[in-house]
């Protein structure tokens, strides 16, 4: 999929992802609207891994599993986000284009947010993301 310019803000694991072509992926998906891809810390690694916030479309909800099965089929592994956020809207600034500063701020802790936040458990999907989750995470012994 091309989009022109791509700007790569995010850099995993020694691989680069363009946040803007996984957005585009994402929003193929037939229940997300809109998409806003970005990358946040994670204590003990280097770089920036991937995390996405959605806003989904009207009477849908989010489908944790053909959420993977479309990122599986159609993304690198180190290109598919492994948060996912949803949020009632994006911001957006006076020339329309995503907010990501306060959401990369804010990074993946769903003791700070309180909107739905999934993390992306190989094999089952996109998963409700627990405070244990989280502490597995910070401490090194989930994978990434």
């Amino acid at each position: 999929m091309c989009c022109g310019s791509v700007v790569i803000l995010c850099r995993w694991n020694g691989e680069n992802m363009a946040t803007t072509e996984v957005a585009d992926h994402l929003l193929t998906v037939d229940f997300v609207e809109e998409a806003n891809v970005y990358g946040v810390k994670v204590p003990g690694h280097e770089g920036r891994i991937g995390m996405a916030a959605l806003k989904l479309k009207e009477n849908r909800d989010f489908d944790g599993k053909a959420m993977y099965q479309h990122v599986n089929n159609c993304l690198p592994s180190y290109a598919r986000p492994r948060f996912i956020r949803i949020k009632d809207a994006l911001g957006v600034t006076g020339t329309f284009k995503l907010l990501k500063v306060k959401l990369v701020e804010e990074g993946f802790n769903p003791a700070i947010i309180m909107d739905p936040l999934f993390f992306l458990e190989n094999g089952k999907g996109y998963v409700p993301m627990t405070q244990e989750i989280f502490a597995a995470v910070i401490e090194g012994k989930l994978r990434l």
